[in-house]
């Protein structure tokens, strides 16, 4: 029977109601990903007030019990009466959506948060909310909890005691910490390497702001603190980027410009490598996906080179321009603007799109870059870069002839799949997977397991080429990857187009050991880098295999690592035998579909971009020309049989 509908039945959300109802829509997700937001919103108020120039040092801790403090020696949270409200500006901030004093100019010229939720957003998510205001030389302190009422009904962020004055200090500025609650969050662990690299990338940014990390939970009490501080700002973190890498040039190009209202700062540090390595952030926002600051940025640094390169004759009248791939093959390039108005993709800041910073950031590239290369000392470096751009250029033109002549000849397409590619039968690309499964082995049990309606399976006979260190053209050839662009039907690099995507899920399937984990990583940097939206996206997960096989009389129960196997022998009693999977060859096809394929009972861990930054760096360790970097790195974090978490991809594991 169908309900009434009518004004009786619109729920109105108060106060901050909204917030818990719906958090996804404030932080992105109740996972680890939102949970860190929390903090991000409290650090970025800080840092606001570095940037405004009232504070010098921010402080952030994690504590024992599991909440976090972010301390900043700015002005203070205003503690006066609202004159509209009558109650304290911190109540206000902490308890009103849209509440801020960010929307004008007045106190902040240039700020990362802009739409005043983030504050109240913190507090309505949190169990419980602790500010201390430092200012005029007294200290108040307020509390603000979650509570249930006797109806069960949770009463977000509610203040539960006024603003107390504690006495006199000398210490100026603000202290929040809070406590996430578990109620509304999958996991309230704040992870040590996410906040440590934001925390020291926010150093980099804000150059002479001293950034102190103290995470007490860790036992060795020497590494409990660490302290940020870079007097080069974003140079010094190129640097920092291109430290397992090779320059061609040790001085680098770095410079800033005003144009009306938008500030811009750059620094660039080309290396001999093939990859695009390009960053940008807003009011020290990261914009992953871009946006019109970075079209700026692009357009005018392709334009300022092909220009040099007429000039100097390396570049002929009839000659085309040079594309801006070629001049940006090998770059690695921090690019920051501040802007007193941005406008992003939501909340969670994903893209630039306020028109008028292109044309302000291509006027501040072009004037900058045309004094620079017309200065003497810059031509030695700059022709290193045109030279390495013509090199790209022709290897380019040799690669388009090469697929074109693929194309025409029908191989790309057709040739590499033959008597490989098992397809599904289901013409849905959002209901449809192709599981990228190691060895012919392995390959045949999931083509008999699988569920042919939506599944396809792609066996891999050769191990791929390390992508880091081939240029697009070597990638071609090589017929392992031939044959996984053509079943994904994306294209790649210049031409890739996620709506050409033949598979929702692509899922690689690889041992549990050295050599699976080597293949899974050589997978995802080719993706990374010739496909890297097909990652940002989420279409890319790693399929978790079981270790272990616990066999007894009512059955078998499967163990996904060394820790489930003590927990299922602990329960077992009588006789049982342990198999231990030594690889997915090992198993027939029906286990394979049970443990590993079938999408109620397998575990995936969907492979996602949380730091642009930490991604490209941790991708030169591994995959690159550099030994020393990477057997440190392995030595320190490479666990082959954890099932629960594969070291270094920011990845989010969930079971279906």
């Amino acid at each position: 029977m169908a309900q009434v509908y009518n004004a009786g039945s619109i729920k109105v959300l108060e106060g901050l109601d909204a917030v818990r109802m719906r958090p996804g829509m404030y932080i992105g997700s109740t996972g680890s990903r939102g949970l860190h937001h929390l903090l991000w919103e409290i650090v970025d108020n800080a840092i606001d007030e570095a940037m405004g120039g009232y504070a010098t040092e921010v402080s952030v801790t994690l504590h024992k019990d599991g909440s976090a403090s972010v301390w900043d020696n700015g002005r203070g949270v205003p503690v006066d009466a609202h004159p509209e409200l009558g109650i304290p500006g911190v109540q206000v901030i902490f308890t009103r959506l849209h509440a801020g004093g960010k929307f004008g100019n007045e106190n902040y010229a240039y700020s990362g948060g802009l739409h005043g939720v983030g504050a109240s957003v913190v507090n309505a998510l949190s169990r419980w909310l602790t500010v201390d205001a430092f200012i005029n030389w007294t200290h108040y302190s307020m509390r603000f909890e979650s509570i249930e009422d006797a109806d069960h009904k949770i009463l977000s962020g509610h203040p539960v005691t006024p603003l107390q004055k504690l006495g006199n200090t000398r210490k100026r500025g603000t202290l929040v910490r809070f406590l996430p609650d578990d109620r509304v969050f999958e996991e309230t662990s704040f992870n040590h390497d996410t906040v440590r690299n934001r925390l020291r990338e926010l150093a980099y940014l804000n150059k002479n702001v001293r950034i102190i990390f103290t995470d007490e939970r860790l036992q060795d009490a020497s590494a409990r603190q660490e302290e940020f501080c870079y007097t080069g700002g974003i140079a010094d973190y190129v640097r920092h980027m291109n430290r397992d890498k090779t320059p061609i040039h040790d001085r680098l190009i770095a410079f800033e410009g005003r144009k009306d209202d938008v500030l811009f700062s750059c620094a660039v540090q080309y290396t001999d490598g093939y990859s695009e390595s390009v960053f940008s952030f807003v009011n020290n926002i990261p914009t992953p996906e871009g946006g019109t600051h970075e079209a700026g940025f692009r357009s005018a640094w392709t334009r300022a080179f092909n220009d040099y390169a007429r000039k100097i004759g390396v570049l002929k009248e009839k000659d085309n321009n040079l594309s801006g791939e070629d001049f940006r093959e090998g770059i690695t390039a921090i690019i920051c603007v501040m802007v007193k108005n941005p406008q992003f993709e939501g909340q969670t800041k994903g893209r630039l799109g306020n028109t008028e910073v292109r044309p302000a950031v291509e006027s501040i590239v072009s004037s900058q870059m045309t004094l620079y290369l017309e200065d003497l000392k810059n031509q030695e470096i700059a022709q290193k870069i045109v030279e390495k751009a013509v090199k790209a250029a022709r290897v380019r033109e040799a690669t388009r002839k090469a697929r074109d002549v693929a194309r025409v000849k029908n191989e790309l397409e057709a040739a590499p799949l033959v008597g490989k590619l098992s397809a599904c039968t289901g013409r849905k690309a959002s209901e449809n997977e192709l599981f990228i499964v190691e060895g012919d082995s392995a390959g045949g049990s999931a083509k008999q397991g699988r569920d042919r309606h939506f599944q396809a399976i792609l066996p891999l006979r050769g191990k791929p080429l390390n992508a880091e260190k081939k240029r697009l053209d070597q990638v071609l050839s090589n017929e392992e990857f031939r044959s996984i662009i053509t079943a994904l039907g994306t294209g790649i690099e210049a031409e890739f187009d996620l709506s050409l995507l033949k598979y929702h899920k692509v899922i690689i399937l690889a041992d549990a050991d050295q050599d699976g984990a080597h293949i899974r990583a050589i997978l995802l940097t080719f993706f990374y880098r010739y496909m890297r939206e097909l990652v940002s996206d989420g279409h890319v997960f790693i399929g978790m295999p079981p270790l272990y096989a616990v066999k007894r009389q009512n059955g078998i129960e499967y163990a996904y690592d060394d820790k489930e196997l003590k927990k299922i022998t602990a329960r077992s009693r009588g006789g049982y035998t342990i198999q231990r999977y030594k690889g997915l060859g090992e198993m027939n096809p029906e286990q394979l579909w049970e443990t590993t394929m079938d999408p109620k009972k397998r575990k995936l861990m969907q492979v996602t971009i949380e730091d642009a930054v930490q991604e490209d760096n941790l991708i030169t360790i591994l995959m690159g020309d550099k030994v020393e970097p990477r057997r440190e790195y392995i030595t320190q974090h490479a666990e082959f049989n954890k099932a629960d978490h594969f070291e270094g991809q920011q990845g989010a594991f969930k079971p279906e």
